[in-house]
């Protein structure tokens, strides 16, 4: 039996003696690892390469050293098959996002071969048990976090494809694919979490029941909070009204939408202040959102009173020459006058326009009601205000007849 063969079954002898599972031989890697280092070429090789063969089984270290470069080189070599194969069947793909998947997907393959054999050279170097297995677990978690990187990155990808085939899938729209992608993150990093957990052998029962008792601790003290979250994730998803919407809430808070958040929505009103509102509010709210409908616009709406014994085509007419006249004023949607009430005193229509900007709301209703004004007295068309005729009648003096008993001074009585 050569020096080797007895330096190794010394070492299996001393192998036997120690704890279970601080054993390095433990695993297949362990294995492989004593695979290579009981694995006898040498009668295969020539005489010079024989005593470096015998030097390599000897110093571990050496062949430690050789199982990395090895890694790292099958690694690089991968990769550029792995690139190669990629570039060939790129033309035949039908975006650049397929080959950014693809790329992100199979970028960690190399790191994958690499960590490999460096997990096989730290066995082949006899490290105590639990250093060992310390090392172990951390290539184990680097390459956990190869992976990790990787499928985030992809995440993000497929998600900009999925939201470029809209058309084709409905519920992947720009509004909701950000509240897709975080969900589908948070899935990945809780799903890597727990394989962490699994590599260094912590119990995540124990830290998942810490965490259900503190969730509710903090549902508790953060209510509020939650509910403007929950209600934030249901408007993005719903989708009620987009930043540069000009909104009207119910409960008298009203300006162009500035910004959408999951905790509070923020509007900036006609005198250029910001209001942030909570979602919460929000989502219980009726939203009249003056810049839907089929035209990305924004209504402004005047409302007129005329005199009943006005000609009312003339008033329309003029009316819908001041809009026309108007440079604020689009032309699609046409802008237009309809009757709402006879009132006590007028004939009450609403003069409507669209505008770009919101902004521009306060001074285009200035702009046309100036203009209305002028217009009118040109036109001789009466705008009616409540009139009330007070009669007042003068009655005559009259001298009233007093008793003689009423006469009589007190001390005759």
């Amino acid at each position: 039996m050569s020096n080797f063969q007895n330096t190794f079954v010394a070492e299996e002898i001393y192998d036997d003696t120690q704890p279970a599972g601080e054993n390095p031989d433990d695993g297949v890697t362990a294995s492989l690892a004593d695979w290579i280092v009981e694995f006898d070429v040498s009668p295969y090789l020539s005489e010079p390469f024989r005593e470096a063969w015998h030097l390599v089984q000897e110093y571990h270290l050496i062949l430690a050293v050789i199982l990395v470069g090895m890694g790292y080189g099958l690694g690089r070599l991968l990769k550029s098959i792995i690139h190669k194969l990629l570039e060939r069947f790129r033309k035949s793909w039908k975006s650049e996002l397929d080959y950014e998947i693809a790329h992100y997907l199979t970028s960690p393959i190399h790191q994958t071969v690499f960590t490999f054999f460096l997990i096989v050279a730290l066995a082949t170097l006899e490290f105590p048990g639990a250093i060992e297995q310390f090392l172990i677990k951390v290539c184990i978690t680097a390459l956990l976090v190869f992976w990790g990187r990787a499928w985030f990155r992809a995440t993000s990808v497929i998600m900009q494809a999925l939201e470029a085939e809209r058309h084709r899938f409905h519920l992947f729209q720009p509004r909701t694919v950000p509240l897709y992608e975080m969900g589908i993150k948070l899935l990945l990093f809780g799903l890597f979490i727990y394989l962490f957990f699994i590599v260094w052998g912590i119990d995540a029962t124990a830290w998942v029941a810490s965490a259900g008792i503190i969730g509710i601790a903090v549902g508790f003290a953060a209510r509020d909070t939650i509910a403007n979250l929950i209600s934030g994730v249901s408007i993005v998803a719903d989708a009620p009204y987009k930043i540069g919407d000009y909104i009207v809430l119910d409960t008298g808070e009203r300006g162009v939408v500035s910004s959408l958040g999951i905790r509070s929505t923020r509007l900036v009103t006609r005198d250029d202040v910001e209001v942030s509102i909570p979602n919460a509010v929000i989502g219980t709210a009726k939203i009249i959102n003056e810049s839907g409908g089929p035209w990305v616009r924004h209504r402004v709406k005047l409302p007129i009173g005329v005199a009943y014994d006005s000609d009312i085509d003339k008033v329309i007419d003029t009316l819908l020459e001041i809009a026309a006249q108007n440079e604020r004023i689009v032309d699609q949607p046409e802008a237009r006058v309809r009757i709402r009430e006879f009132a006590d005193n007028s004939i009450n229509l609403d003069f409507m326009g669209w505008i770009r900007r919101p902004a521009d709301r306060g001074l285009t209703i200035h702009e046309l009601s100036l203009e209305v004004i002028k217009r009118f007295r040109e036109e001789h068309i009466t705008i009616p205000f409540p009139q009330r005729d007070l009669y007042v009648k003068t009655v005559e003096e009259k001298e009233i007849p007093v008793p003689a008993e009423a006469e009589k001074p007190l001390s005759e009585t």
